[in-house]
């Protein structure tokens, strides 16, 4: 059943729906509010206006059907399981569509935030020298670095995501792109299934990476498919 409104009381409605009401021409007393006490979404708004047009369309002479009520999209995982698809709502791609135009539209700002990092400087000192004689690399920043984002991409899965088309594809996976300097300029190598490794197999990986730059030995397939980057300590 449709949430009903209270009587003698005007609809609570949001602020984006009631301006979305007045461009569709849509009388807020007509549409039934299903957020918290009876407010008015702008999900609500968008469908009072669909189920209008399916009134103002004629229906088929062959055949009448009655209209299925709409679904949320379900996720639809791949065979992999590495990334999983989901159809993006009405609403959610509007707001794909605005930040697409601010980024072109506007100036881009950056924000610097600043951490502690005594601990870990710490760490680093009292285990490099064994660290570099089991494992054969030095234990740098850029492992702690990777550890990091990938906790932080794990806990906010959208970061981790990319639209593509209608769909929003979740990437059940954690390729990190690492900013590595070169004489050709600033090249972007990708660190694969970074979830995976351990702080050696971090140090090891990048130093496999760099030693390709440097070497000019790097291939296209190792410059592509990264979901996140980060710049270079």
């Amino acid at each position: 059943e449709k949430p009903t409104k209270t009587e003698g009381k005007a609809p609570v409605v949001n602020p984006a729906a009631a301006k979305m009401a007045r461009e569709k021409g849509i009388d807020l007393d007509s549409v039934s509010g299903s957020g918290r006490d009876g407010r008015i979404t702008v999900d609500d708004v968008l469908r009072t206006s669909d189920e209008g047009e399916k009134e103002q369309t004629p229906a088929p002479p062959a055949k009448k059907t009655a209209a299925a009520p709409r679904k949320k999209p379900a996720a639809e995982p791949d065979e992999s399981g590495r990334t999983t698809r989901q159809r993006m709502s009405p609403i959610r791609k509007k707001i794909a569509e605005r930040l697409v135009a601010v980024r072109q539209q506007t100036a881009m700002l950056t924000t610097f935030n600043e951490a502690d990092m005594s601990r870990i400087a710490a760490l680093r000192q009292q285990h490099k020298e064994a660290f570099r004689e089991k494992h054969g690399v030095s234990l740098g920043l850029m492992s702690f670095f990777v550890k990091a984002c990938v906790e932080a991409l794990k806990a906010f899965p959208d970061v981790n995501a990319r639209i593509d088309g209608e769909d929003i594809v979740y990437q059940n996976f954690y390729d990190i792109g690492i900013a590595v300097g070169s004489e050709r300029g600033l090249i972007v190598p990708v660190l694969r299934d970074a979830d995976q490794l351990s702080f050696a197999g971090i140090e090891q990986g990048i130093q496999e990476l760099v030693d390709r730059i440097q070497n000019n030995r790097i291939t296209l397939d190792e410059l592509e498919g990264g979901t996140f980057t980060i710049s270079n300590g």
